[in-house]
């Protein structure tokens, strides 16, 4: 069944997630190098974002919940170990993993070229799209158009790269730290636009109905679960948990419990 979230609760979400990561950035133990070792471990240590709702949010206890934590659980439990899951950030995510934070990460990080050349990618899990989107007054029909406005992203997102890329010289992009301050500019009115993923969007619709729409579509993005190179055997475990997830119906019925619709066609890039 899909769980509406107001963007209240999206605010009070990323404040309790702030105070998570804060208090386990320097208690997450090292993570391990290989299949075996996550399982002689007793765990599997998952970094996850926990300011991106649906996908990760903090339920009522505090603790991560969301489409990425019920995968991640469902993970844990197809090789054996418990979840440890820890709580990151856009910008920390691939630090985490490379410095040996986290073992792995379900942290809707979406499969780019770019990243792949720091990260290894299993098969996608997920799928969504970015769009740039904001008031119904502002008029934007192709990129050029966005020098007229300001618009806002998160810093360091695929939102971030997607609209850097196509917005014209002197396009007032502003950075914020979280989709969650971005979309509070365009409430307040300190920007005219956000580049933002769709199921933000659907958030924004239950608190501002009709003042908003969609003006085009940047990019169609599918997540990938990233593990550190080399880690052959390890990827091949994860591929062979979501093959089992797709395979069964289990995937696409957590897609649907959090999104309210059946999950997208996934292709890896």
């Amino acid at each position: 069944m899909y769980r509406p979230l107001c963007f209240q609760y999206f605010r009070r979400a990323l404040a309790i997630g702030a105070v998570l990561i804060a208090g386990l950035a320097a208690t997450v133990p090292a993570a391990a190098q290989s299949l075996d070792e996550i399982k002689k471990k007793g765990q599997v240590t998952i970094g996850m974002l926990v300011d991106f709702p649906p996908f990760g949010i903090t339920n009522a206890e505090g603790q991560p919940d969301g489409y990425d934590a019920d995968i991640a659980k469902a993970l844990a439990k197809h090789l054996g170990v418990k979840a440890n899951i820890v709580p990151v950030t856009g910008p920390n995510r691939i630090p985490f993993l490379l410095t040996g934070k986290v073992d792995m990460l379900v942290a809707s990080l979406a499969i780019t070229p770019e990243r792949a050349k720091q990260v290894t990618f299993s098969d996608p899990y997920a799928g969504i799209r970015i769009v740039v989107y904001g008031k119904k007054a502002v008029s934007v029909k192709e990129p050029a158009d966005l020098k007229n406005f300001a618009i806002g992203v998160a810093r360091a997102s695929t939102q971030d790269v997607s609209v850097t890329a196509v917005a014209p010289q002197g396009t007032q992009i502003r950075r914020f730290d979280d989709d969650a301050s971005a979309v509070q500019a365009l409430l307040s009115g300190q920007v005219d636009l956000i580049g933002v993923a769709t199921n933000v969007v659907a958030e924004i619709e239950k608190v501002a109905p009709g003042q908003f729409d969609s003006k085009m579509t940047l990019r169609e993005q599918v997540h990938g679960i990233a593990l550190r190179p080399g880690q052959d055997e390890l990827l091949g475990a994860v591929n062979a948990f979501l093959a089992e997830q797709k395979a069964s119906g289990a995937l696409n019925a957590t897609y649907k419990k959090w999104l309210g619709t059946d999950a997208p066609e996934m292709k890896k890039p």
